[in-house]
């Protein structure tokens, strides 16, 4: 798979965020293919921001993936649940995006079966995602361009609008609780916590 944006040092957090939104995030295992068109992204942009681990450059063993160079997964755990995030800066400078949804595509019966919810409950959650798609930390510090697990930057569904908002789950972190750092594709039933009509398209731009 050739070199793409996110490997791309040079680019910002937010934008890598925006521009993952509509590429295809692929699961490998035991001989079966899941993936999803990605509609939801969060962008944490380092020692700066109070939502994010790495926060005042705060680095313990289990977060020094973070630190490693852009393409690197890193995976942390919440309760019972996984959460998928890919690194976007240079080796030392502690950014990551986190996935927080995918509108199934390939393997839609599995995805289903191992969450044991159909349709947009399958999937529309960060830590529902890793589950549908059987992500566990095995895959913690691989490479997002690599299978088992990767992100195909080249299948690509491009979204007619996105939409910023302030990131779930970030009580009291003052600017940083309002920062609007997560991106969706308007529209889109997969969409966490969706409000607003679904688009005919689900939030795609229409093709010829």
């Amino acid at each position: 798979m050739s070199k793409n944006f996110l490997k791309n040092n040079t680019l910002s957090t937010e934008e890598v965020a925006k521009r993952m939104l509509g590429c295809l995030l692929v699961m490998e295992k035991e001989g079966q293919r899941t993936s999803g068109w990605i509609v939801e992204t969060e962008a944490y942009v380092g020692v700066e921001d109070q939502a994010s681990h790495s926060f005042n450059g705060k680095n313990t063993p289990r977060m020094q993936m973070m630190f490693e160079e852009p393409g690197h997964i890193y995976i942390y755990q919440m309760h019972t649940h996984y959460m998928l995030n890919v690194v976007t800066k240079e080796k030392g400078d502690p950014q990551a995006v986190l996935i927080r949804a995918i509108e199934p595509f390939e393997g839609v019966d599995l995805l289903e079966e191992r969450r044991q919810r159909t349709g947009v409950e399958a999937t529309n959650g960060p830590g529902k995602l890793t589950k549908a798609m059987g992500i566990t930390m095995a895959v913690h510090g691989g490479q997002i361009d690599t299978p088992p697990l990767y992100i195909d930057t080249d299948n690509k569904k491009s979204p007619a609008i996105i939409e910023s908002s302030s990131r779930i789950g970030i009580p009291n972190k003052g600017q940083w609780t309002e920062a609007l750092l997560r991106y969706t594709v308007k529209g889109n039933p997969y969409v966490s916590r969706k409000r607003g009509q679904i688009d005919q398209h689900n939030g795609w731009k229409a093709t010829s």
